[in-house]
């Protein structure tokens, strides 16, 4: 009974979001307590929430303080030179801003941390995505499917999981893996390719100066004119724009600092300070890499000190952080409604009894190929549980069913790690919530959008594994 209710409860949550019948938070408390009621422990209902939540006041600690440091560097300029040189690659061509998207999420991706890729791929890349009236899901989807490749990383926490449950080192874990990731990777690429070419043929190609000359149209600004656009010259669908910045070359150069949705001239800049907020923010990535100090301690610690030295007046920090709090109160109070939702689900035993019956119903002939059935039950499994309840509660059990018919506890590690593009984007994961949220995305249309494309991801990595003898 725990079993159907446990898959109803989950199924109940997804489809009432896709359908946009209750906004997330509002689904991640109310069907849970629902269900509590259901299974016949509604008086035990405080006790799970409040196990949840502490389990997850941590992250939610770093998240909110992660949003104040990363939209303070954002407010000083410190990825200005990022936004400059994204800009300067894809220009106003939709194809080569969404394989950007792909790139730069899987370069941040390198520090390990969901979160804090998200809040810097989004930062740089959401200007370019409204001023072209491109699809955002697209950015949201390519982003957390990049991120999800490179989260196999062995200090990224899957692989560490892994390793752990099954005693095993991590780098001959991850290390075999390596080839199968690069395959998923590039596969990613690839999708980024193709659903760039989809927003181009959706959206046409532009230059900057054609997008500006729009907005000024918009604005009645009579002074400027548009030339070129539909005439004999030029390439097809481009324009350039004549006057004021000059012509050619410097007027488009011109146009690029005008196009950033981050104000060259804002208030809030201090060129003086870039080369301290880019140490302090190094050491701060280094340090989380390290694990030096709980990443939440590192955040909360690097927020103090980048809001007293880049704004020294207490009316500017004020200032600073009322700016930030609609992403914090968002991020933060989406964590704490997920604490609602996981604490309910452990707690009841649902997921306990999901995982088993899961397990029980593998084929006894599948047992050689339990790193297969791993692999494909990695799915699922971590879409619909945390990493920790899948890594430590169902990899071991697997493990031993496959030792069972000889197969080897590195070859189900590795296995494990195949569903992590789709991890990223489970309603479970809290990073998730920062993407959706700084990109102004419905959790439900990303999930539409992300779940078929991020599978077929997974499923390219489980056969990069097989076809190369690592898994």
């Amino acid at each position: 009974m725990l079993t159907i209710l446990g898959f109803a409860m989950i199924a109940t949550f997804l489809v009432l979001i896709m359908m946009k019948k209750m906004s997330p938070i509002a689904a991640l408390v109310l069907i849970p307590a629902l269900f509590c009621v259901f299974v016949g422990k509604g008086a035990k209902l405080g006790d799970y929430v409040i196990d949840g939540v502490t389990s997850l006041a941590p992250t939610a600690a770093m998240l909110m303080f992660a949003i104040v440091y990363f939209g303070v560097m954002i407010d000083v300029g410190l990825f200005d030179p990022i936004v400059r040189g994204i800009l300067k690659f894809a220009k106003a061509d939709p194809m080569r801003i969404v394989v950007g998207t792909a790139i730069l999420a899987a370069i941040v991706s390198l520090d390990g941390d969901g979160s804090t890729t998200f809040m810097i791929t989004v930062s740089a890349m959401y200007p370019l995505y409204k001023r072209l009236k491109m699809s955002l899901v697209v950015m949201t989807g390519v982003a957390a499917m990049a991120n999800g490749v490179m989260n196999t990383l062995p200090w990224g926490g899957p692989t560490a999981r892994a390793a752990t449950a099954l005693k095993v080192d991590a780098s001959d874990i991850f290390v075999p893996m390596i080839p199968a990731l690069l395959v998923g990777l590039l596969g990613v690429f690839v999708l980024s390719y193709f659903l760039g070419l989809r927003e181009r043929k959706r959206l046409g190609v532009l230059t900057l100066g054609e997008i500006l000359v729009e907005e000024k149209v918009e604005e009645k600004e009579s002074e400027t004119v548009l030339v070129g656009a539909g005439s004999g010259s030029g390439t097809p669908g481009t324009a350039k724009v004549t006057g004021g910045s000059g012509s050619g070359t410097d007027a488009e150069e011109g146009d690029e600092e005008r196009f950033a949705v981050l104000d060259p001239n804002r208030a809030t800049l201090r060129p003086k300070l870039y080369w301290f907020n880019a140490l302090v923010t190094v050491t701060l990535l280094t340090s989380m890499i390290m694990e030096w100090l709980p990443i939440p301690v590192l955040f909360i610690l690097g927020a103090a000190l980048v809001l007293t030295v880049n704004f020294p007046h207490i009316p500017d920090q004020k200032a600073r952080l009322a700016a930030h709090a609609d992403n914090v109160l968002n991020v933060s109070g989406m964590v704490f409604a997920a604490a609602v939702f996981t604490g309910v689900l452990q707690g009841t035993g649902m997921v306990d009894h999901m995982a088993r019956w899961m397990v029980d119903v593998i084929p006894e002939g599948m047992g050689p190929h339990m790193a297969l059935v791993t692999g494909l039950l990695s799915l699922p499994l971590t879409y619909f549980m945390s990493n920790d309840g899948f890594y430590f509660g169902v990899l071991p059990v697997l493990a031993e069913a496959g030792a069972a018919h000889g197969v080897s506890p590195l070859e189900m590690a590795r296995a494990s790690l195949v569903g992590q593009p789709l991890h990223m984007s489970s309603p479970l994961v809290p990073a998730v919530y920062v993407l959706v949220g700084m990109a102004k995305v419905e959790f439900g249309d990303h999930t539409r959008f992300v779940v078929k494309w991020a599978a077929l991801t997974c499923l390219l990595i489980l056969a990069a594994g097989i076809v190369f003898g690592i898994i």
